[in-house]
């Protein structure tokens, strides 16, 4: 008797363990196929935008090995006025991205051409707005104190920057269109294509026809509108057949519902971008204002080039929530923020030991200064603590995208980035005097991250719990990774 309930016992537990077995079996190709998932949407979103912002740091190489005031020139004029612009245009088109996404997950195709040219024209609108802008940066950067030599030269460049201005509303826009339906190999190789192209173009007017900055701002124009008219060939050439049935009059109505969202689309994410942009800006107020910018601005480059793929990952996580959401899916919105942060994590953690291993070296692809490469040196170990701690961040930012929380993180954004952040920066700058020392001030952007991500999980937290109502909250703690489980679960009701 006690042999036969040995025997049964030693079946049951070989049968648990089967079953155990088959579990993490499961479970290991569920992460799998979740990780070929976003990876799929990632890669040719982080090589969109890597790609393109290497358009423009390629014109920034070729100018810094020329001139060390075009240098300081071109980084003032870019870090604030064309990435003041491009961060409007990323965050109002991340509002294409989110009714695209949805729609597609809905199955309603016919509406993301609409979405697309409704975005056109409410872009297009906003990007003329910047215009005049553009056209008297000189003079505004004069006025607010700005070196007199480096604005002279911001004068002679302005006109290049228009063309680019409005390239960036079709290219954000249909990468955004295209991506949504998991048309993402086109994107990564036009991409692709098209720094292959500015390389080339820009070498060809700086090096061959000798044109100085205006020949490295000429290429980056060739570059920006071949993509676009790729990417026009490609949409109208009957490669998204479901999707695109021709303009329509459709795309005049509704306008208001969605400059609403682009609104705050664009006003949570371009807060980052104008942050760091304010910050150039001060760096220019100091006695060597060359060194400050340019050391600053190269520090900003390599921050962004890790944000680019911070970005493309919260592309990757709007849309899986996106069309997950469409198709009423909350388990599986869950799986793939769990997994998307986890990519996130290894993909910082590699960036900041690169630019910890590299040090002050990075500085010499943009100019031969040694002085620039020392104060790019002293940034170094910010700069790595900076990417690590943007790990979550774009993540939480890429949930709220798709679904739909805008307003919120846009109030956090505000208050922290412009609340805490510039105001320890000027004091920095300004009243403790410290100068060339651009490292103290660029501490300040790690209180901000600090803050934002501290921020953004407790406001979401408060705000998904006040509205669940009878729902178990498991493994509660006070842990990031604990309070992204209560806004799933706010997702998931």
């Amino acid at each position: 008797m006690s042999s036969g309930g040995g025997e049964m016992e030693e079946r049951l537990l070989n049968g648990s363990e089967t079953e155990q077995r088959r579990e993490s079996l499961y479970l290991r190709k569920k992460i799998w196929n979740e990780v070929g998932k976003m990876w799929r949407i990632a890669v040719p979103s982080t090589l969109f935008r890597v790609m393109s912002f290497g358009c423009i740091v390629v014109a920034q190489a070729f100018i810094g090995h020329s001139s060390e005031t075009g240098l300081a020139a071109y980084a003032l004029m870019q870090s604030t006025f064309i990435r003041f612009i491009y961060g409007v245009m990323a965050g109002m088109s991340s509002a294409t991205e989110t009714l695209c996404g949805q729609a597609y997950g809905a199955q309603q195709y016919h509406m993301m051409g609409i979405y697309l040219q409704r975005s056109w024209i409410i872009d297009t609108l906003t990007a003329s707005l910047f215009v005049p802008f553009v056209v008297f940066a000189g003079p505004i950067l004069r006025l607010i104190g700005q070196n007199v030599e480096i604005t002279r030269t911001v004068d002679e460049i302005y006109p290049w920057v228009i063309p680019y201005l409005y390239s960036i509303v079709f290219t954000m826009t249909m990468q955004m269109y295209l991506q949504a339906q998991m048309k993402n190999a086109i994107i990564g190789v036009l991409s692709t294509v098209s720094l292959a192209v500015d390389i080339v173009a820009t070498w060809w007017c700086v090096s061959v026809m000798g044109m100085g900055i205006h020949g490295a701002l000429l290429g980056l124009n060739i570059s920006s509108w071949s993509l676009v008219i790729c990417e026009f060939v490609y949409v109208f050439g009957g490669w998204c057949p479901h999707t695109w049935t021709g303009f329509s009059s459709a795309a005049f109505v509704d306008l208001f519902p969605m400059l609403k969202l682009s609104i705050s689309s664009g006003f949570m994410l371009c807060l980052e971008y104008w942050y760091l942009s304010i910050i150039v800006l001060m760096s220019g107020y100091t006695a060597d204002a060359n060194i400050a910018i340019s050391a600053f601005s190269i520090c900003q480059y390599i921050y962004s080039w890790e944000m680019n793929i911070s970005l493309g990952l919260l592309g990757a996580a709007c849309v899986r929530v996106a069309n997950e959401l469409g198709r009423g899916d909350a388990d599986a919105v869950r799986f793939s923020i769990k997994v998307v942060l986890v990519i996130s994590a290894v993909v910082g953690v590699t960036c900041s030991a690169l630019c910890l291993a590299l040090g002050g070296q990075i500085s010499y692809l943009f100019s031969n200064s040694q002085q620039v490469s020392d104060a790019v040196a002293d940034l170094s170990i910010d700069l790595c603590i900076s990417i690590l701690l943007n790990i979550v961040q774009p993540i939480l930012s890429g949930v709220a995208i798709g679904a739909g929380m805008q307003n919120m993180v846009a109030i956090v954004n505000l208050a922290t980035y412009y609340g805490i952040g510039i105001p320890f920066g000027f004091i920095l700058i300004n009243i403790c005097h410290f100068g060339v020392k651009v490292r103290n001030s660029y501490s300040s952007i790690l209180k901000f991250i600090i803050i934002i991500i501290k921020l953004m999980i407790f406001l979401l937290n408060r705000y998904c719990m006040s509205l669940i109502t009878g729902t178990v909250v498991r493994n509660v703690g006070w842990s990031w990774y604990a309070n992204v489980d209560i806004v799933l679960c706010y997702l998931q009701n």
